[in-house]
């Protein structure tokens, strides 16, 4: 049964993915010190790998300051399908190829979530969506483990990536569990902060294989 969410639930690195990297992003296009916006990359990086989830926490706090209520578990899952550098992998293997086009549709689906989830018609065809989408990538993942295993450093990254893969099935039930418990409380909080665990294990699946590929 899925535990009740509270609402601002930190998901560490998400933040930094979904809200950070596009804005940042968008201003090494706009401005002419791009030196100056890497730095400010890289000092989030570097905090949000030192201490997970407080990006998460910057953007709260900002809010809240500005006394915006945002819920940011359905913000952050409504930003979701943004395609970050970090994830994408340069590989030209089909299998590669496969893993990040199923990625991004599991994500782009799941972040339909809180567009959909009182449009009870819709939203049942997105479950059954994302339940397709969860089936593709896991077989996309089981391609690359088998079909490229002598490629770039995938030797070297065997094991964190079947654990990367367990985790991935874990978060995937945990959601099932967590839609079945929705039809009886109506608490979409809680399917918001599951789905983002989803999203957050799709990415560190993405970024394992890229270094396992080797860019």
């Amino acid at each position: 049964m899925a535990s009740e969410a509270v609402e601002g639930t930190i998901i560490p690195n998400l933040a930094l993915s979904v809200v950070i990297r596009p804005v940042i992003d968008e201003m090494l296009a706009e401005y002419q010190d791009a030196e100056a916006i890497q730095k400010i990359r890289k000092a989030f990086q570097k905090a949000e790998m030192e201490n997970p989830g407080i990006t998460q926490e910057i953007v709260s706090g900002i809010l809240t300051k500005e006394s915006l209520k945002v819920n940011m578990n359905e913000t952050l899952l409504s930003c979701a399908a943004y395609e970050s550098d970090e994830y994408m992998t340069t590989r030209q293997e089909k299998e590669f190829v496969k893993l990040t086009k199923q990625a991004k549709a599991l994500k782009t689906i799941l972040s339909k979530i809180p567009a959909e989830i009182y449009d009870r018609s819709k939203f049942l065809q997105t479950i059954k969506d994302i339940a397709s989408a969860i089936k593709d990538l896991l077989d996309a993942v089981n391609e690359v483990l088998k079909n490229c295993q002598n490629v770039g450093k995938m030797p070297q990254y065997k094991k964190v990536l079947e654990h990367n893969k367990k985790e991935f099935v874990k978060y995937s039930k945990s959601f099932s569990d967590t839609l079945k418990q929705y039809f009886k409380d109506a608490k979409a909080d809680a399917v918001y902060v599951s789905a983002n665990r989803l999203i957050n294990q799709t990415n560190n699946i993405l970024y394992t294989f890229k270094l396992a590929g080797g860019g």
